[in-house]
């Protein structure tokens, strides 16, 4: 059976270190405390979206984030009660009508999206200014409508205000730091107004760990709750989550035996190998670079696996410590390992790097 594993230790050990880096942040201007805000979209990247954000609860964080309408649903079916922004704008109606009778938060990006939830009741609501991204927020240029934003919306609660970086992976980047004082600029101009902003946050995992001057009232923290960070671990977080599986069969090819698709491998001796129970469908393989989700690209990826093998050498795979490389190209939902002197057997576990993310959310999620 295979599985991704969530080492519980090594998880709450992120989760810790967090914590402890914004204790040492003074409290805001109102006196309220630096808000971590965890965002748990992509089905909690990949640790499994109930599982994970109620052992985020457990650990002391108690706002969530997410970016489509039936994350925020399935959250709260599952009876999460806490704090829950929902990161994407939406003008839809029906969509927003559903988010406020379910007490979420709205991301309020555009006039239109305003007009349709000021219809409404109870409206909570962060707004996001574009300060460069392109995609959700009114842009930064746009200071009457920001303007009405906060003032012509009355049955609109706005409790907070945020942008979205496009590049803070990358050190002392100079458009992040443009990003941040287009965004400082609006807030300067909501303050002149006479208008209070509400809990202000810019920073996602990346800018949080590398622009401490930017880190304001509170974060979007995701993938460093993981470990899985583009910048350097500073905090000592520890990666989590390990797909793993069961060897089903293994056997000898004699020399020169073609392995796996398009014939990318051929056996040079007689070679003892072990079948795994896991493909690219699983995640296995894969990168982010792309969109994943697809089943063309899922395929796609593996043709490019294949050629990559030949060029870069074979990705590995652990079993009982350790590691043994895949021969041939990965497939749909087995991959072929060499296992040399063949005292590896049938029914050891093989640890194979994934991706979490990218781990088919039909794989069973299994906390440790």
């Amino acid at each position: 059976m295979k599985a991704l594993v969530i080492e519980k230790k090594d998880l709450k050990h992120n989760i810790a270190k967090i914590k402890e880096y914004v204790k040492q942040k003074p409290k805001n201007d109102d006196g309220s405390k630096y808000t971590i805000i965890a965002v748990v979209k992509a089905n909690g990247y990949g640790l499994g979206l109930i599982e994970y954000a109620k052992f985020l609860i457990d650990n002391g964080i108690n706002f969530l984030a997410v970016s489509t309408v039936e994350e925020a649903l399935v959250l709260r079916k599952a009876g999460i009660k806490e704090d829950i922004l929902m990161l994407s704008s939406t003008s839809i109606e029906k969509e927003i009508k559903a988010l406020v009778e379910n007490n979420i938060i709205l991301t309020i990006g555009s006039k239109s999206a305003a007009e349709i939830a000021n219809k409404l009741e109870k409206v909570r609501a962060h707004v996001k200014i574009d300060t460069g991204f392109g995609r959700y927020g009114i842009s930064y240029l746009d200071v009457h409508e920001i303007l009405s934003i906060y003032q012509d919306y009355p049955n609109i609660k706005i409790e907070g205000t945020y942008t979205h970086f496009t590049q803070s992976f990358l050190k002392n980047d100079s458009y992040t730091k443009l990003q941040f004082n287009r965004f400082m600029q609006v807030i300067e101009m909501l303050k002149t107004n006479g208008i209070k902003p509400g809990m202000l946050h810019c920073c996602n995992s990346s800018a949080f760990l590398q622009y401490e001057q930017m880190h304001l009232n509170a974060a979007r923290i995701g993938s460093a709750f993981l470990g899985r960070i583009l910048v350097p671990n500073n905090l000592g977080l520890k990666k989590v989550g390990t797909l793993e599986a069961n060897i089903v069969e293994t056997k000898t090819l004699p020399k020169g035996t073609y392995v796996s698709y398009a014939n990318g491998y051929r056996t040079k001796k007689e070679t003892n190998v072990a079948i795994i129970p896991v493909g690219y469908i699983d995640g296995f393989g894969l990168t982010s670079g792309k969109d994943m989700f697809r089943l063309r690209d899922r395929l796609r990826a593996c043709f490019g696996a294949a050629k990559d093998l030949l060029k870069k050498g074979s990705i590995k795979v652990s079993i009982n410590g350790k590691d043994y490389k895949v021969l041939g190209s990965i497939g749909m939902y087995h991959t072929i390992v060499e296992i040399g002197d063949n005292t590896v057997k049938v029914g050891d576990t093989v640890k194979l790097p994934a991706k979490t993310i990218l781990v088919n959310p039909e794989v069973r999620r299994e906390y440790r």
